[in-house]
C-alpha cells in the first residue's frame, strides 16, 4: 500500500466528519473517506459529498450510528451502503466490496476483506484514493501520480472495467473534461470504441445525467470530440456534431456567459428525439425545443417575452456562435422583454366575447410583438 503526504482539507477536520471516523474507528473498524472528496481536495476543486469506505458491515454501521444517537437511512443497503446523518451532514458509508457478477449495468457484490479489493473494483485510479482521520492518504492503485499529472486511467484492464458498467465510457469523458489534461489514455479510448455496442443497454436517465455533468464542464470540447472519434457520441445522440462548439465556447468566454449544459447540447445539433433519449424533464425538453424559435425571434426582447429570459439568453449566445453579431445591450434587451407586460386585457374589449374576444386579443398581441413590445394600450386599441 502506497502512502502519500497527508491531506490538508477543511472538511476533513469538521466535527461531523471526525465523529464518523471516531464512530467506526473507535469500535475497531477500518474507515476512510474515499472517492470524489479526496480527489477534489487534492486537485483544489470544490468538495460536495463526503463518502466513506469501511470494513464494517452495513448492519454494524447502522447499529453503531443509532447507538450514538444518529439517524441512519438504508439508501443502498443492497450494495452495502447506508447514509448516516450527523448534525446537518449526510454521509454515505459503504462496506468494502468486490463484484461477483456484472451485466454491464448492474453488479452483484460481496463484501471484501481488504481495502485493496475495494479499490480494485472502482473505475479510475484518481477515484481510488482513501484518507484516514489524520489525513494520511492511502494509494493502492497509483492514483496520486495520475492526479498530479491530471491523467485519467482506468484501474487495471479498461475493457474489464467497461464490461462491468458501460456507463464508465461516459464517465471517462466527463472526468476528462473536468480533470484531465494532455493526451488521453490510448488504451482507454481503444477499449471505449470497442465497447460502443454495450451503450445500448444503458438507461436514458443514467445517460442523461452523465451528459448534463459533462456538458457543464468549463471546457468540454476536447472530451466531446473524443466521444465523436470513438463513436460514443453518435451512439447516444444520433446526428450530433462538434463543429459549432469551439465558436460557442469563444462567445461564452467573450460575453462572460456561465456554462449552460442545455445550450451546449443544442450546439451539438438539437434533434427532437434527444429529449427522450436523454430522458429530459418536461422543463428541460421545453427549453431545448424553444431555442430554435427563440433564435428566429425578431429581437432579443421578443424572444425573452415569448420564451423567457433563460431561453432568450441561450438563443442569443447560440446565434452569436453561428456568426450573428450581438448588440452591446443584448442583456438589457432580454431583461426588458422578460419584464414587459402585454397592456391589454379582456376588459378592454367590452363589446366582444368568446372566440371574437380571443381573436382580438391574439391580433393585438401580434401587433405588440411586431412593435418590439413598445406599442402602448392606446396604439393597440386603435388598431
Amino acid at each position: 500500500m502506497k502512502l502519500a503526504a497527508k491531506l490538508a482539507a477543511d472538511w476533513l477536520h469538521s466535527p461531523e466528519v471526525q465523529a464518523l471516523f471516531a464512530l467506526l474507528g473507535g469500535a475497531g473498524h477500518s474507515v476512510h473517506a474515499v472517492g470524489g472528496c479526496v480527489r477534489n481536495a487534492l486537485l483544489g476543486a470544490p468538495v460536495a459529498d463526503i463518502d466513506f469506505a469501511t470494513s464494517a458491515p452495513p448492519e454494524t454501521v447502522g447499529q453503531l450510528a443509532k447507538a450514538a444517537g444518529h439517524r441512519v437511512l438504508p439508501t443502498g443497503i443492497a450494495h452495502g451502503t447506508v447514509t448516516v446523518l450527523i448534525g446537518a451532514s449526510a454521509f454515505e458509508v459503504t462496506t468494502w466490496r468486490h463484484d461477483v457478477a456484472t451485466d454491464g449495468r448492474r453488479a452483484t457484490i460481496a463484501y471484501a476483506e481488504r481495502l485493496e479489493d475495494d479499490a480494485a473494483r472502482r473505475d479510475f485510479t484518481m477515484n481510488a484514493l482513501y484518507v484516514a482521520a489524520d489525513g494520511t492518504v492511502l494509494d493502492p492503485v497509483g492514483g496520486l501520480a495520475d492526479i498530479r499529472a491530471k491523467r485519467l486511467r482506468f484501474i487495471g484492464n479498461p475493457a474489464e472495467r467497461l464490461a462491468e458498467d458501460y456507463l464508465r465510457s461516459l464517465r471517462f469523458f466527463r472526468f476528462y473534461a473536468w480533470y484531465g489534461q494532455g493526451a488521453p489514455d490510448a488504451a482507454a479510448l481503444a477499449a471505449i470504441a470497442r465497447a460502443v455496442p454495450g451503450l445500448a443497454g444503458l438507461s436514458a436517465e443514467r445517460v442523461g445525467a452523465e451528459m448534463a455533468r459533462l456538458l457543464a464542464a468549463p471546457a468540454p470540447v476536447a472530451a466531446l470530440e473524443l466521444m465523436a472519434q470513438t463513436g460514443v457520441l453518435a451512439a447516444l445522440l444520433p446526428g450530433a456534431g462538434c463543429t459549432l462548439l469551439p465558436a460557442l465556447m469563444q462567445v461564452e468566454q467573450a460575453e462572460a456567459a456561465p456554462p449552460a449544459w442545455l445550450r451546449r447540447l443544442a450546439a451539438l445539433g438539437n434533434r427532437a428525439d434527444w429529449a427522450e433519449g436523454l430522458r429530459l424533464s418536461k422543463a428541460e425538453a421545453g427549453h431545448l425545443a424553444a431555442l430554435a424559435p427563440a433564435e428566429r425571434a425578431r429581437s432579443h426582447a421578443v424572444a425573452a417575452q415569448e420564451f423567457g429570459a433563460d431561453v432568450a439568453t441561450d438563443a442569443a449566445v447560440l446565434a452569436a456562435a453561428r456568426g450573428k453579431a450581438l448588440p452591446f445591450d443584448w442583456r438589457a434587451e432580454i431583461a426588458r422583454g422578460a419584464a414587459a407586460r402585454f397592456p391589454l386585457r379582456a376588459a378592454d374589449f367590452p363589446q366582444l366575447a368568446g372566440p371574437d374576444l380571443g381573436a382580438a386579443l391574439k391580433a393585438a398581441r401580434a401587433r405588440w410583438l411586431a412593435s418590439d413590445l413598445r406599442a402602448d394600450k392606446a396604439v393597440l386599441l386603435a388598431g
